[in-house]
This record gives C-alpha cells, sequence and structure tokens, in this order.
C-alpha cells in the first residue's frame, strides 16, 4: 500500500511539472484558463466540483502540445449551488455533458470551445451575481445593467468619426443570416486600395483577432494582374491566411456558387457595354473618334477612384454576399469555425474616403416587458411522472433571438405542444461575448424553453447537441419519439404526430428524408469538407437530413448510454452521424426501419409541406397564418 501510494505521489509530482512546464513555454496556457482561486465572486457563488480527471493533449498555433487537466477544466463549468429552480431548468442536459472534452475525437475546434466556454461560463455567472448585488442596493448599476441590451443598428454618418486610413465599426451582438454591413465611400489617393475586414474575438492572450472576411480591393492590381481585381480571404493565428478568392477569378471555370448566386458575378473584368454605348453617343459617330482616343471599351469594374460606392455585405444561409452600387459582385462561402456570429468588429483600412457606415439587421432581443403575450409564449410545464408522445430538439445559436422567436409565436403554439403532448427546447451553446450571454440567461429565464451548452457554439461541433437532444429526450422527458429540427424550420406538428402514428413503428426507427449511399464530401474548401481519416469508407450508411428527422426512444438512450461510456463515435455532420450510429446499432443486432418522408423538404418550402427549412422570422409567420386561414399548407410568396 505504502509503494502504490508512493508512485501516485511520483506521478502526480511529474503530471504537475509537466503542465508547469507548458504553461513556461506557453504563457497563453495560463493566460487562456483561470485558476479555480482566482475567481471574483468567489465569495458569493459555491460550486460544485466536477469528477473524473484525465490529462488532455491540446494542439496550440505554434504546433506545441498544451496538456490540460480535463478535470480542471470541467470543473470550470459546474453549476453553482445558489441558483434558482428556474434558472437550472436551462443545465438540466449540462450535468450529463461535462466531460464532453474527453470524448471529442473525430470534432474539430472540440478543446477550444470548451476552454473558450470557461471564460464565457465564468464571466457569465460573475455578471449574474454582480446583478443580484445591485439589485439588493446599488440602483445606479442596476440601471445600468438594464441597458444594456443588443441594438438592431449602428450607424456611423460623421465626418470626424472616420480616423484616416483606419476606422472601427463595433458590432455588439454578432451577425446572423439577415444582417448587412454598408459602407458608402470613395476610393481616393494613389492607388485607390481599400480593405472591409470583418473581426472576430480574440481569445484571452491573443493580440490579433480572427479575420472572418478579408475583402481587398485593388484597384491597380497586385503581382498576379495589371487589372482590378477583388481578393477575398480569412485568417486565424492557428491557420494564417487561407485559400484566396479572386474576382475576376483566373480560372473562370471555377465559379462556385453560394446561396445560388456566383462566387464572381460574370460581369466583373468583362466589356462594359454601357460605358462603351454613352461614349459613342456622346458624339455623332465612332467615326469622328480620333486615332489616339480610340474606341476600346473598358472593362467593368464596380469601383472606381474618384466616384462615389455604396457597397453592402449581406450574411446569407452559405455564406456573405457583396453587392455595389445594388448590384451583386461577389459571394464567400463561410469557412469552418469563422462564422458570422463570432463578428465583433467591421474594420475599414486603406484609401477610402468614407460618408457613412451601417450595420443592420441586428441580433436583438425582445424586451420582455414589453410582450403582451408573454405567458402565452413561456413552454408548458412538463407532465409529472407521465412521457410525452414527441420531444423535439430545436438547434439554435446564441444570438439568434429574433428566430427563436418566430418559432415561439408559430409552430410552438400548436395546442398538442401547449397541452404537453409535445415538449420543444432549443439547444444553445455559449457565446464569446459576454453580452450575448447576458441576454440568452435572461431569454431562457423569461421562456424556459433552452437548454445552455458547455461548449461555445462552433458548426463543426453540433453533434454534441444532437448528443444532448438524446439525453434530454430519454432522461430529462421520456418521450415516445425523439425529433430534432434546426430554429429555420417550419414543423407542422400535427401531421408530424399523425405521420409517426400511422408508421406503426415504436422501436429501431429513424424517420426523416433518408438519403441511401451519399459519398462523403472531398473538397477541402467546402464547409461541408470530410477527410479519409474522419470517414474512411466510400459511400455513407443510410441517413436522413438534418432538417427535421426522428429517432425512436431506444436509439436515442442507446446514442445517450454509448456517449456516456465514451463508446460514441464523434462526427462533426450530426445529421449523417446518427445515421452512422443507427448503422452501428444494426450491426449489433437491433432491427433499424428507415422510413422516408420527401414532404420534409431540405432547401426551402413546397406546397404541402411537413417540414418546411431556410425560413427566415416573417416568413414562419406567414406559414403560421397561412395555415391557421386556410388549414392547408402552403407557402409563402417572395
Amino acid at each position: 500500500m505504502k509503494k502504490l501510494s508512493g508512485g501516485l505521489i511520483l506521478v502526480s509530482l511529474f503530471v504537475l511539472l509537466l503542465l508547469r512546464y507548458g504553461m513556461v513555454e506557453n504563457p497563453l496556457a495560463e493566460m487562456s484558463l483561470p485558476s479555480p482561486f482566482s475567481r471574483n465572486n468567489s465569495q458569493h457563488l459555491h460550486w460544485v466540483a466536477a469528477g473524473v480527471d484525465e490529462l488532455v493533449v491540446v494542439p496550440n498555433p505554434k504546433n506545441e502540445s498544451e496538456i490540460i487537466s480535463s478535470g480542471s477544466l470541467m470543473s470550470h463549468l459546474s453549476i453553482p449551488l445558489n441558483l434558482s429552480a428556474e434558472e437550472l431548468l436551462s443545465l438540466q442536459t449540462w450535468k450529463h455533458m461535462v466531460h464532453l472534452v474527453n470524448h471529442s475525437e473525430g470534432l474539430n475546434q472540440a478543446v477550444e470551445a470548451v476552454k473558450e466556454a470557461v471564460t464565457a461560463w465564468e464571466g457569465l455567472m460573475s455578471s449574474i451575481e454582480d446583478e443580484r448585488l445591485a439589485r439588493s442596493g446599488n440602483g445606479s448599476k442596476s440601471k445600468r445593467l438594464k441597458e444594456k441590451q443588443c441594438p438592431y443598428s449602428v450607424i456611423k454618418m460623421n465626418a470626424s468619426e472616420f480616423s484616416v486610413g483606419d476606422f472601427r465599426l463595433k458590432i455588439p451582438c454578432g451577425l446572423v443570416q439577415g444582417s448587412s454591413l454598408t459602407v458608402i465611400g470613395t476610393p481616393q489617393g494613389i492607388l485607390g486600395n481599400f480593405k472591409i475586414d470583418l473581426m472576430g474575438t480574440a481569445l484571452p492572450g491573443e493580440q490579433d483577432p480572427p479575420i472572418i472576411l478579408h475583402y481587398n480591393v485593388r484597384l491597380l492590381g497586385d503581382k498576379i494582374t495589371e487589372n482590378p481585381v477583388i481578393v477575398q480571404n480569412t485568417w486565424t493565428l492557428a491557420k494564417d491566411w487561407g485559400p484566396e478568392e479572386r474576382c475576376p477569378s483566373p480560372d473562370s471555370d471555377n465559379n462556385k456558387k453560394v446561396d445560388d448566386l456566383d462566387q464572381c458575378s460574370e460581369v466583373v473584368g468583362e466589356d462594359d457595354k454601357q460605358s462603351f454605348s454613352s461614349k459613342l453617343s456622346s458624339h455623332t459617330s465612332a467615326r469622328n473618334l480620333s486615332k489616339d482616343e480610340g474606341i476600346k471599351p473598358r472593362r467593368y469594374f464596380p469601383f472606381k477612384q474618384g466616384y462615389l460606392a455604396i457597397s453592402t455585405l449581406r450574411i446569407g444561409t452559405e455564406g456573405i454576399q457583396m453587392s455595389v452600387n445594388g448590384k451583386h459582385i461577389t459571394s464567400f462561402a463561410f469557412r469552418e469555425t469563422l462564422e458570422p456570429w463570432l463578428v465583433n468588429e467591421a474594420r475599414i483600412l486603406g484609401d477610402i474616403k468614407l460618408l457613412s457606415v451601417l450595420a443592420s439587421g441586428l441580433p436583438t432581443s425582445e424586451d420582455s416587458e414589453h410582450v403582451t403575450d408573454l405567458e402565452l409564449l413561456k413552454s408548458a410545464p412538463l407532465p409529472i411522472h407521465k412521457g410525452v408522445d414527441l420531444f423535439i430538439g430545436v438547434f439554435s445559436t446564441a444570438n439568434n433571438f429574433k428566430q427563436r422567436m418566430a418559432v415561439r409565436r408559430t409552430w410552438m403554439q400548436y395546442p398538442a405542444v401547449r397541452s404537453g403532448i409535445v415538449a420543444v427546447r432549443f439547444f444553445v451553446g455559449l457565446h464569446k461575448n459576454q453580452l450575448v450571454n447576458e441576454e440568452l440567461w435572461n431569454e431562457a429565464g423569461t421562456y424556459g424553453d433552452i437548454q445552455l451548452m458547455p461548449f461555445v457554439d462552433y458548426y463543426s461541433l453540433i453533434t454534441w447537441k444532437t448528443v444532448a437532444i438524446c439525453i434530454y429526450g430519454t432522461n430529462i422527458v421520456s418521450a415516445k419519439y425523439i425529433m430534432k429540427t434546426d430554429d429555420d424550420a417550419f414543423v407542422r406538428i400535427d401531421e408530424m404526430l399523425s405521420s409517426l402514428n400511422r408508421t406503426i413503428v415504436t422501436h429501431g426507427l429513424l424517420y426523416g428524408r433518408i438519403s441511401n449511399d451519399d459519398l462523403p464530401n472531398r473538397n477541402p474548401d467546402s464547409k461541408w469538407y470530410i477527410s479519409p481519416e474522419e470517414w474512411p469508407g466510400q459511400r455513407y450508411p443510410p441517413w436522413a437530413h438534418g432538417p427535421g428527422y426522428v429517432v425512436s426512444k431506444d436509439i436515442a438512450n442507446a446514442v445517450y448510454m454509448q456517449h456516456k461510456k465514451g463508446q460514441l463515435k464523434m462526427f462533426k455532420l450530426e445529421d449523417v452521424a446518427m445515421g452512422i450510429w443507427t448503422d452501428d446499432m444494426k450491426k449489433t443486432g437491433m432491427h433499424v426501419k428507415y422510413v422516408n418522408d420527401d414532404r420534409i423538404h431540405i432547401g426551402g418550402c413546397e406546397e404541402g409541406y411537413l417540414v418546411a427549412h431556410y425560413q427566415q422570422p416573417r416568413e414562419m409567420l406567414c406559414l403560421w397564418q397561412k395555415l391557421q386561414e386556410m388549414n392547408q399548407p402552403s407557402c409563402c410568396g417572395e
């Protein structure tokens, strides 16, 4: 026994030396992973300690290894004991997921997302405690906290506000689909070159934040071309510059589509026929033009020195669209871990005289004090000692306030949901912006339908949300069926229940829009790229598309149990992952029934839909109104 104790002491000392060495070699490790003894409000908050302590090796941007104690990491995500019962409702799956970092193989950004969540969670808990103290005596501080909201728009028009060559506009709560940045200005100077950068939030200790979009206008060309060109790219500390996208492109055959719009508009770099026509019309005829002047048409380019330009960057579903003077010019697809919700600043550099910069369509939450139908929008209590027919887990991101409100006002008002036959919850990761997290926390407390996730919400980690939905549907509420959908999907609850009842399948069911024999995407530039290491097979097993699929309780429970044991294969495409898991269950003896339903539309809305995807808030409200008036599923026009 003494020998064993001595060995444990030696091992512990060795681990401590390794940890200390890692922090000496990489000072950022110590800065990004706060000490549990450095909490400002430790005298007010009491924490539940996490359990198992393992070592996780994390690659850092310098290609060195950083050794982290996962138990220490997860202890920072423990739940304070003095939260109210209402506040704890949003953390019902949290305790089941605090060891995610131990089972993260196959998910990019996993450990980093949990580390970032530590900072976000501690900041949020500290803010909650500050607000409690303010309410107990400091009225002015309470008022200041109350005034902190995410504005719908931010505008700068005063010339004195535009610093020469480097202007920055704060984006308080990130960007969402439909958000836009409009820059009005005149390229000038010797070169007329300028840049628009959408900047993310830097990690603790980093000086340079990531660039979600680098939009670089070079009016006099560059080393590759003498003609005007727009260069789009991204930058991160870990990966440096990504592959450039140029417009006009040197390879016109590789002009991919983003949101059904060209990566580079065909008109850019082509003969400017309008300019040529106006030139001819200003003279009597082409013959009257001097030989020196010639009649060679100019190539079209949207920017020109000395000419005012109105440029708008708009956030789409798949990427960012740029229009100039009302004409679409370029598209830029989102890249992995570089997503619009991360943006917290727009930076404009170079030779451009700015007149106005406007960010609009920004995410903003509704003030519950001014919501007239608040009681109707709050989630119905879960039935006690009784299961539900269907549990629906909805993927959402922290600053998608309006999208969640649209769901609450529409298909969450079905009688089956209001009566408790169907339960619905939003599954939302933390944000790197504390203001967004505070708004999210207040929203969760107001409506009671949000489940917070112990990680920062990167797209590559949505599979963890699928696990959380299975946990909630089997452990928190006992559901006959468990469904996953998105916050931009409209679900006809009544018809979904009828369809599931018609299948007469209660075990081993995977229901949805089923794909068979799909090939993995091997294009490294794609958001859905899958390397041979991630999936060595040539084809996927049958899977159901993410906007709306359903599994029976036994499948959901098997997912949870395998995850709990560390036996669940993580895969970054969550809907394909469910297909892989179901196929593995089938191979081990479970009888699996695949039920295909083509009324689950993954690309929009079609008449007779069961699920309509990519529906913005106004479209959600329109679909709901049509159902109430016509009692049939009709789509809304443009």
